[in-house]
């Protein structure tokens, strides 16, 4: 898939995400990357949220704007057709967000 059809994806994804949910989302970039610097041991990374989670945010000190990172080429791996790759997106996206949130492995399983 072309990185502009990709992102556009992304995109719709995003825009599909209900309003009071998205206006929370200050300061933070979503990044479409082919792959992650180096893999984990045992799986493909398909997404990476880099920050500061709002839960340990204070408002005292600025910060530098947060990141999440999805990754193209790994997304598309565990993917038979476009219509997985929105689902892959979406659910990665929203796995992301929820450490943007402040909230953990364990606490996003059980969601």
């Amino acid at each position: 898939m072309e990185r502009e059809t990709f992102e556009q994806l992304v995109g719709q994804v995003l825009d599909s995400l209900p309003e009071t949910f998205r206006a929370k989302l200050a300061n933070l970039a979503i990044m479409v990357e082919d792959a992650p610097p180096s893999e984990p041991r045992g799986g493909l990374l398909l997404g990476l949220f880099s920050g500061v989670p709002c839960t340990q945010k204070s408002v005292f000190a600025a910060t530098p704007p947060d990141h999440i990172y999805l990754y193209q080429k790994n997304i598309e791996a565990v993917c038979a057709n476009e219509q997985e790759v929105v689902r892959q997106i979406r659910d990665t996206l929203l796995h992301e967000i929820g450490h943007y949130f402040g909230l953990n492995e364990d606490e996003l399983r059980n969601i």
